[in-house]
């Protein structure tokens, strides 16, 4: 049988460490335009408490997303020594393309899988490049679709890049504004016909009937926003972290189920870093639907604490730290079964089992 196998991977971590404290001096106001009065020092320890972040990563102003994407497919293909004209599908997930600093408006044309092509000059026809929009999942659902390729023949080599610069599409009067960052992540999966390693299962669902509006598109909360025409990134907070502990447990059961995989077989589980609390709470749900108690969080690696939010990032990002050792106490070792899980905005949820 023929599997996919992570064969390289790669990231870029921006160079810009923006604290919790950069926020003390910021107005922010609520979705009806009210100013929120309190007091700076409250308001940043609720936020890192109940999201785990202490500081997040943003873009210099010289780069864009696609910039950030050829970082890091440049670092998986150096590190695996990889030739890039091998390739045969370079896929890359992001939701708001290239967007300039200083400015919100997105640059589409072309593709970022074809700017990033182009960057690593790659010259092969054959290296079928395109981009792919799922919301915060879309890493993950890129990576599905590549395992299907690599399955069916059609492929032997996916690069897998999930690219985004969050902190020019948020609302500086917002305090969602405060989870977000900048980074990306590449993989490159390969075919192989030996040994049990490679992607066994997954599942992914598709929840817009009622809730494709828990994350959009809207204006600044501040009443005196001068960009009339300027739209930021909005999420219903308390709506979609409800939703996520009601659907994402199941998705993540349904793919551990598969696989023929069971839960005490799973050495990590690796959540998209969204909110930390609501990630453990998630971990927990998936345990409880075995009717068992999570005892070791040790089990979820966590890097939403220095590197926030950055959508499609995170999960590649995640896997290229720990499969270089550049966590502490974190590895992934042969023969380890791991999840990789994530839900956001559609709203799209997805999960992957895989066996290292």
């Amino acid at each position: 049988m023929t599997r996919a196998v992570l064969a390289g991977t790669g990231s870029c971590i921006p160079d810009l460490i923006v604290p919790n404290q950069d926020f003390a001096t910021a107005q922010f106001f609520t979705a009806a335009g009210a100013a929120i009065v309190q007091d700076p020092t409250l308001t940043l320890e609720r936020f890192s408490a109940i999201t785990g972040i202490r500081e997040r990563r943003y873009a210099r102003p010289d780069q864009a997303a696609s910039d950030l994407g050829w970082l890091a497919a440049a670092d998986a293909l150096s590190s695996s020594g990889i030739d890039p004209e091998s390739i045969d599908y370079l896929i890359v997930a992001h939701n708001f393309g290239d967007v300039t600093a200083g400015s919100n408006r997105v640059d589409l044309v072309p593709s970022l899988a074809s700017r990033i092509k182009a960057r690593l000059e790659i010259k092969n026809p054959n290296c079928v490049a395109y981009d792919l929009a799922f919301g915060c999942p879309g890493w993950l659902e890129a990576v599905i679709q590549a395992n299907y390729y690599i399955r069916s023949g059609d492929a032997r080599r996916c690069l897998v890049i999930g690219t985004e610069t969050l902190s020019r599409i948020v609302d500086p009067h917002d305090r969602d504004t405060m989870l977000f960052s900048d980074g990306s992540g590449a993989v490159i999966l390969e075919a192989s016909s030996t040994g049990n390693a490679g992607i066994l299962a997954h599942h992914t669902q598709t929840h817009a009937h009622e809730y494709a509006g828990l994350l959009s598109m809207g204006k600044s909360y501040s009443p005196d926003y001068e960009g009339e025409a300027d739209r930021f990134m909005k999420m219903q907070g308390r709506k979609l972290y409800e939703f996520a502990l009601q659907h994402v447990p199941t998705v993540v059961k349904t793919a551990l189920d598969k696989a023929g995989v069971s839960l005490h077989q799973v050495k990590k589980v690796l959540l998209h870093q969204a909110n930390e609390k609501m990630d453990v709470a998630i971990l927990q749900r998936v345990f409880q639907l075995y009717g068992e108690v999570c005892s070791n969080l040790d089990l979820m690696p966590m890097t939403i604490g220095w590197l926030g939010n950055s959508s499609v990032a995170t999960l590649p990002t995640l896997v290229d730290l720990l499969q270089k050792g550049q966590l502490d106490s974190e590895a992934l070792m042969a023969g380890d079964h791991v999840v990789l899980a994530s839900v956001g905005a559609g709203m799209n949820i997805n999960a992957v089992v895989y066996q290292c």
